[in-house]
């Protein structure tokens, strides 16, 4: 029997659950830590769930001890579990090492290791030396795909750019004269608009600035409050139209890889790119886009003559054609979802 095939013990069951609740604590964090991961953890003592909690906004504490705060003397001899490798540097904040070792917890139980240099492994060596229990990869692949912004800027030093398209079934993102608004319905667009809030910085052409005056706000998801988001960079390549809806903006004239190494040393984690078509051709063309965020309606153009995804030359042949999975498709009232990451 293969180890993938090995049934799963009834410890492996309850770490599973537990870890996915530390996931959901993250996921309510999603829009309001950055730079800094949004992590989350619980603690359970005697099969129980005693305390939880997320990463604080900047400055704030981390997961784990807002989670051990939650739990006061309960988290002695208790479980600790945590999407990610606890610190063990001092930062704005102390290390949770010292957290999880001053409040007596007895068992650490982490989704993956934290491959920022600072930590890397440090975390768990530390409790492992203090006798800890310590055990790692639970939920591995969710928690990695949960936080693949983050991982991708520690791994590259640049943001994960997800390029957003709007478009009818025959591909169109524009008809003929230029006009767009609306391809999709409400339910599409207040999700864009919760994606920006995911966002640090949002990038559009000059050309979008002059066509639709965006404001490229979070101003239409309704949970932009509660989950504490706030409006992303607005960064336009090219001129900044004088009185223009998206100023404040940074006007970028130089290079892709110029934008993005800036970017990722300022500490920005996810990019969005929202087009036009010549930049969404750009982006694609460098192979700079890490996740490809398409938006489609249920509607036809026809013809040939409206305006494409990306603008620019394509592959020249099929041999040229690139490959990749969905990672997601998700229904949004009549529009469809579908995220999409490259092979390679």
């Amino acid at each position: 029997m293969d180890a993938d095939d090995e049934p799963m013990t009834d410890q492996a069951r309850v770490d599973g659950v537990h870890m996915r609740s530390a996931m959901e604590e993250a996921a309510a964090a999603r829009c309001r830590t950055s730079p800094n991961p949004w992590v989350g953890a619980v603690v359970v003592a005697d099969g129980e769930v005693v305390g939880a909690g997320a990463t604080s906004p900047p400055g704030g504490s981390h997961a784990e001890v807002v989670a051990l705060a939650a739990a006061g003397g309960e988290a002695r001899g208790a479980t600790l579990y945590a999407t990610l490798e606890p610190c063990c540097h001092t930062g704005r904040t102390g290390p949770c090492t010292t957290a999880i070792l001053e409040a007596g917890v007895g068992r650490v139980v982490v989704g993956i290791v934290d491959p920022d240099p600072e930590v890397a492994g440090r975390g768990l060596t530390v409790l492992e030396a203090a006798g800890l229990d310590v055990e790692v990869g639970v939920e591995a692949d969710a928690i990695a795909a949960q936080l693949e912004p983050y991982l991708h800027h520690r791994r590259t030093g640049r943001p994960y750019v997800v390029l957003k398209l709007a478009a009818t079934l025959d591909g169109r993102i524009a008809a003929p004269d230029g006009t767009s608004a609306w391809i999709t319905g409400a339910e599409a667009r207040i999700d864009v608009h919760r994606l920006r809030a995911e966002s640090d910085a949002v990038c559009v052409g000059a050309g979008t600035v002059r066509a639709d005056d965006p404001e490229l706000t979070v101003r239409d998801w309704p949970g932009a409050g509660d989950a504490g988001a706030h409006d992303p960079r607005r960064i336009v390549l090219g001129v900044v139209p004088e009185g223009a809806r998206v100023r404040p903006a940074v006007a970028h004239d130089g290079s892709l890889d110029d934008l993005l190494d800036d970017l990722g040393a300022d500490g920005v984690l996810q990019l969005l790119i929202e087009g036009g078509a010549d930049v969404a051709g750009r982006f694609h063309r460098a192979g700079l886009v890490d996740r490809y965020v398409v938006y489609l309606a249920p509607a036809i153009l026809g013809g040939d003559d409206g305006r494409p995804l990306f603008a620019g030359p394509g592959g020249p042949t099929m041999a040229d054609l690139r490959r990749g999975r969905f990672a997601a498709v998700t229904a949004l009232g009549g529009d469809l979802r579908l995220d999409l990451v490259l092979d390679g």
